[in-house]
């Protein structure tokens, strides 16, 4: 295993060499994956045993065991607990934006020689963020979260609006709306919603963390970020957008009666209309999302998940050759689709297949997978740092603090605060930072 520049500084930061065995193999035994072999798999995914019962059936000799977790921030914590007293679970499954978490941990187990050449299954913009901007591969990529533009088909048609091709058009529609139903809006800015505004600032070309021969670089109040702060911003002062946060009881009756017509999210949200606002079946569609330079088709990503390797594995090939299987088979793309729900992140698993029917709740749009193909092939890359849960609490804070003021200046100034407190956090913990 390599010795990778995101490995070194957290190696730097921490001030502490790692031990020659951790630089040369997983586990104790450095045993290199040959012979029988017993793999525990922590995961979150409905199903996921299921699907592994599939592997187990074919593969007598390496055998996977799930154990079933909490995702997010709690999973990300157990993990490191695990991994500083020698008993991580071979394999993990982890979201995109814990994996510098996790490498910085020293958790995972670069597999680059293990995958080889497993990046050509997926678009490149989701490959780029498990090499975490190296040629060391820390995980597989799951599934994924390609945005998308949500809209009331029949309200559309009834207040005669044009589905938005740009943001400027987004904005345009949204003052349409207020002038013909001002009790109603095109969408709300929601400060709950962290993950929502990463993939809008990434899709407008912002990088939020970088490294820098040793260091970090946070790119946080970058100018494309402050393009997406100071539009959704404007919106709210000027009442073109309503101000409150999604997922509230007041947020789905909006939902459910049309109060609001639109929603900008990802390929998931199907699922999450379907309880937010079941009396609404059949009524929406789907687009891509309004893009700022309409030559450039570009999507940012909520959402999505990887399998990872720790470096507490005593087989390390045979846990890769796991987690290429379980993301790459076509068999086990389908049981994952059918069992756990997701939307993979492999390319030729998004169309067809599994996949060959549009949502229940989209009924009327029998091209829904293969319009969300086209989108998550034009996925924007994102680039994550060590401490994504403090830059994301501190969004909400601040966030929540403008939404509620409907100040658009308070938006650039929640974007600065946001900045200074990730350098801020990162510099506490030890780490170089750039800039």
């Amino acid at each position: 295993m390599q010795s990778t520049p995101l490995r070194r500084l957290a190696a730097a930061s921490l001030a502490a060499a790692l031990s020659a065995a951790a630089l040369t193999g997983c586990g104790s035994s450095g045993d290199s994956g040959s012979g029988p072999a017993e793999l525990t798999y922590w995961a979150w995914a409905p199903g996921m045993d299921k699907v592994a019962e599939l592997w187990n059936k074919e593969n007598p000799d390496i055998q996977v065991t799930v154990k079933k977790q909490a995702s997010g921030d709690d999973l990300v914590t157990k993990i490191l607990t695990a991994a500083k007293a020698g008993e991580a679970p071979d394999l993990v499954q982890a979201e995109y934006q814990a994996l510098p978490t996790l490498v910085s941990g020293d958790v995972l187990a670069d597999i680059s020689d293990e995958v080889k050449d497993a990046g050509k299954a997926f678009p490149a913009g989701v490959w780029q963020q498990v090499t975490l901007g190296s040629d060391a591969v820390y995980a597989l990529p799951q599934d994924s979260g390609p945005m998308m533009f949500y809209y009331r088909e029949d309200l559309f048609e009834q207040y005669g609006l044009e589905v938005p091709g740009t943001w400027q058009e987004f904005a345009d529609t949204a003052r349409e709306l207020k002038k013909q139903a001002p009790d109603k809006a095109l969408t709300t800015f929601s400060s709950n919603d962290s993950g929502l505004f990463a993939g809008l600032a990434q899709q407008a070309g912002a990088k939020w963390w970088t490294t820098s021969g040793e260091q970090w670089k946070v790119g946080i109040d970058d100018a494309a970020t402050r393009k997406v702060a100071d539009f959704w911003g404007g919106l709210v002062e000027e009442g073109a957008i309503d101000n409150q946060p999604m997922y509230t009881p007041a947020w789905n009756k909006a939902m459910n009666t049309g109060e609001q017509l639109a929603w900008v999210s990802a390929v998931w949200a199907p699922g999450t209309l379907t309880t937010a606002a079941p009396d609404t079946k059949g009524k929406w569609a789907m687009a891509p999302l309004p893009q700022w330079d309409a030559s450039k088709e570009r999507t940012g990503s909520w959402g999505g998940s990887t399998t990872g390797v720790s470096r507490d594995c005593d087989h390390p090939e045979a846990a890769a050759e796991f987690a290429t299987w379980l993301n790459t088979d076509p068999e086990a793309l389908a049981a994952l689709v059918k069992e756990g729900g997701i939307y993979p992140a492999a390319t030729a698993a998004q169309t067809g297949g599994a996949l060959a029917e549009p949502p229940a709740f989209f009924a009327n749009q029998p091209d829904f997978y293969t319009e969300a193909a086209e989108i998550a092939k034009t996925t924007a890359p994102a680039a994550w740092g060590p401490n994504v849960n403090v830059a994301y609490g501190t969004f909400k804070d601040e966030f929540g603090k403008a939404a509620k003021s409907k100040k658009a200046e308070a938006f650039a100034t929640a974007l600065e605060s946001m900045h200074r407190a990730t350098v801020a956090d990162l510099t506490k913990q030890g780490f170089g930072v750039a800039g």
